[in-house]
């Protein structure tokens, strides 16, 4: 069968194949025949479609992903050397990794390491600086506590209400978008995703949102969202969404109700400042937004709610 005879379902499910299991093993040797058999393509097309559907080629796309990852262990994980980090990047040797990342990102990787926390600090005290404003603003409808002067105390160091839960493993069904997060994410959900769900009478379930780029690192065009939805195990996927495995484990949950752009503060903070100071980890599985099917949603304001799922592992 050649690339022209595939259906755009079959296109994307092995594409999204490929690209998953590039992000599972960024710390092992990835070559192009591999990954070709993989999406069963020859290395001849597979090297061109590949280019075609990421919008950049194979080599580039490997280093950008190796070095984002590295970017985000330097910077959460303290306790690892930079050789570690270069190892589970991908590179041969700390020199290698360091000439790479100073060229992606104009410091080198002890630099990032010192600087990168504080930004997370300074945009977490933004973020809490900004509800400061919100309740001495008087146009603001009155909050519970409003007059109680220690709930600007409070608000400076808000408390999560996180639970640990073991969530079990999900089939879903999934949309992929990619483009610059926000405004564009709802839009695929209304216009495309519950298109899907409607005509394939799954409107009535759970759904999920996986944010696979951190944006803080990762140019905007190239940044992946999958729009989820749980169904049957059964379920004969129509295109195009593409059929997989939500992973279950053990996941820090924290309920959000908000405006939908607000939601990127939330995370930053169960990631920049709850996760460091619970004694758990981070592991490899997605984290994701799961949204109940009783979940509010107002196509007015926008609020919205959803539970942040985080998977963790005990150290």
């Amino acid at each position: 069968m050649t690339p022209a005879d595939l259906s755009l379902h079959q296109y994307t499910l092995r594409m999204n194949r490929v690209l998953e299991h590039i992000d599972h093993h960024l710390n092992q040797p990835l070559e192009l025949a591999d990954l070709a058999q993989i999406a069963h393509f020859t290395p001849w097309h597979f090297h061109r479609l590949f280019s075609a559907w990421v919008g950049e080629s194979l080599a580039d796309y490997l280093h950008r992903r190796r070095l984002a990852h590295a970017a985000y262990q330097l910077a959460s994980e303290p306790q690892a050397s930079i050789l570690e980090v270069a190892l589970t990047a991908g590179f041969s040797s700390g020199e290698a990794f360091s000439r790479a990342f100073k060229q992606h990102y104009s410091v080198t990787p002890s630099s990032w390491r010192s600087t990168e926390p504080k930004r997370w600090h300074r945009r977490l005290s933004d973020v809490r600086e900004r509800r400061l404003r919100e309740l001495h603003d008087p146009i603001q409808t009155h909050i519970p506590g409003f007059d109680d002067p220690d709930a600007f105390i409070h608000l400076k160091e808000p408390p999560m209400n996180v639970t640990l839960k073991q969530l079990p493993p999900v089939p879903v069904a999934c949309l992929r978008y990619t483009g610059p997060y926000g405004t564009g994410i709802g839009l695929f959900w209304r216009e495309t995703a519950a298109r899907w769900m409607i005509d394939n009478q799954q409107f009535n379930r759970v759904r999920y949102g996986i944010g696979h780029d951190d944006p803080s690192n990762t140019p905007a065009h190239p940044c992946r969202y999958d729009a989820c939805i749980e169904v049957p195990a059964d379920l004969a996927i129509t295109a195009p969404a593409t059929l997989s495995l939500l992973p279950g484990g053990l996941y820090a949950i924290a309920p959000y109700t908000g405006k939908g752009p607000d939601i990127a503060d939330a995370w930053l903070e169960l990631y920049r400042d709850w996760l460091p100071r619970s004694g758990l980890q981070l592991d490899a599985r997605p984290a994701f937004e799961r949204y109940p099917v009783d979940a509010h949603y107002d196509v007015q304001t926008g609020e919205l709610e959803c539970e942040i799922c985080i998977p963790v592992t005990v150290l």
